[in-house]
């Protein structure tokens, strides 16, 4: 399910960008090829980068999150040594490629390309929408990485071997790249073209585009509020500026043709067994105690064949999810609990977020009233309010990788650790940048350093 690295040449003469964060397949790709063109357009480099997104975000990092945080179980080979906390260096060579080569990397691309011509304020907008995105997501799994003197392959030359930014400087260069391209979408009277139907997620809707972008803000300032009024507060002044309604998520919708089928599905038909999604599950067998009526959507229940996942998100056409209206709703209740609102208020949009997410998975009217009867009310404490909201959040964020943040940075659920440290507090490096960028890497375990806000 690894995407090939997906060659983009950039725009109207610029040099080509051919390296990640110093990726050892860069050694193999310095020259130019001659057969590939100088020049791709706008339209065209936009639908690649969202497809890699989706699936990079919806193969190794959905899975990793979900074995650490048990929403799946994993069952057989490679899974089961990965549930039990077996990782090495090597588990992720995966991961961090698809994210800087085959995604990353693209995203620059187009953002650089559009940037140099001048009259494409728009797509290098959105550009900056999608890296944040995924700069976010990396953050979060490894602390510090490879940014400010990465993804530049010739344009820099002396920066093959590129340092490591620390984590909160580049939570300030996500919410600038935010900033920056929600106001180039008000610049675009005299460009060249326009995203359009091409673009997968909004369909060329550049007020959606911004929206997504403060939902990016609303998620750095919500993982940085534990003890901070001040940053829950201004999450929910992100989230004031961000969706309306589920109508409004930013997720990637694959087609079910070809080799565009959702990542968990081909994984799921490839590798029948690894993973299970049945009561071996903590998730699971949480939701089926809690009579939760979204079970069945999440995954087999009485371990038929195997214990497949369930068809919202397990089918060739499951979108795959980044950011969405329930989790901005947790989110809220989080944030109005963090800054000192009401817990009556927070209870509110508590509610509406458990809504939002059964509605938009097809629960039957009648089964969310008598779930939210049973459990939407919250505790009179602050902090077993926060409690409560994280744990249904978890539920919501199902195969998001954002529920291992949840997790780290709120401590809840209680989920049972499969070893003697806990449940990993981050990822490992991969092996290919302690053998290519050794003198810049950090050393890391699954537990050391933790991401600057996991306090």
């Amino acid at each position: 399910m690894k995407l090939n690295k997906i060659k983009i040449f950039a725009v109207a003469g610029i040099l080509i960008l051919s390296a990640g964060a110093c990726k050892k397949s860069f050694f193999t790709s310095v020259n130019k090829n001659p057969n590939a063109v100088d020049f791709v357009n706008p339209n065209l480099l936009l639908p690649s980068c969202e497809i890699a997104l989706g699936f990079t975000q919806g193969g190794d990092f959905s899975r990793y999150s979900s074995l650490l945080t048990q929403q799946a179980f994993g069952a057989q080979n490679q899974t089961a040594t990965f549930y039990k906390y077996g990782i090495n260096p090597g588990t992720f060579e995966n991961g961090w490629g698809d994210m800087y080569t085959s995604t990353m990397e693209n995203i620059f691309a187009l953002k650089y390309g559009c940037d140099s011509i001048g009259f494409y304020h728009a797509y290098a907008g959105v550009a900056r929408i999608l890296l944040a995105y995924c700069l976010q997501v990396t953050v979060d799994d490894w602390g510090d990485i490879p940014y400010s003197a990465a993804l530049r392959g010739k344009l820099d030359p002396y920066h093959l071997q590129p340092k490591y930014d620390k984590a909160a400087d580049l939570y300030d260069s996500i919410a600038k790249l935010v900033d920056d391209g929600i106001a180039l979408f008000g610049t675009t009277g005299n460009d060249l073209a326009v995203p359009g139907t091409e673009d997968v997620m909004y369909n060329g809707d550049l007020s959606l585009w911004a929206k997504f972008g403060h939902a990016i803000k609303a998620r750095l300032y919500i993982h940085q509020s534990k003890g901070n009024p001040a940053m829950a507060t201004s999450a929910l002044a992100e989230i004031a500026s961000s969706f309306a309604s589920s109508k409004e998520n930013a997720v990637y919708n694959f087609t079910g043709t070809g080799t565009t089928n959702n990542p968990w599905a081909q994984f799921m038909n490839d590798r029948a067994g690894y993973i299970t999604f049945n009561d071996s599950s903590f998730l699971i067998n949480s939701m089926i105690n809690k009579t939760d009526p979204r079970v069945n959507l999440y995954g087999d229940t009485v371990k038929k064949d195997g214990g497949i996942l369930g068809p919202y998100y397990g089918s060739a056409t499951s979108p795959v999810e980044f950011i969405t209206m329930d989790e901005l709703l947790f989110m809220k209740a989080e944030a109005t609990l963090r800054s000192g609102g009401t817990i009556a208020a927070a209870q509110g949009y508590y509610r509406a977020a458990i809504d939002s997410n059964m509605t938009k998975l097809g629960v039957a009217p009648a089964d969310i009233a008598t779930y939210l009867a049973a459990h939407g009310t919250l505790p009179g404490t602050t902090d077993a309010a926060i409690a409560q909201v994280g744990a249904e959040e978890y539920i919501a964020l199902f195969l998001n990788p954002e529920a291992w943040t949840l997790y780290r940075r709120t401590g809840v659920p209680n989920i049972p650790a499969q070893g003697g440290n806990g449940v990993p507090r981050r990822l490992i490096y991969p092996q290919s940048e302690y053998s290519y960028n050794g003198a810049n890497t950090p050393q890391s375990t699954l537990y050391t350093p933790q991401i600057f806000w996991d306090k």
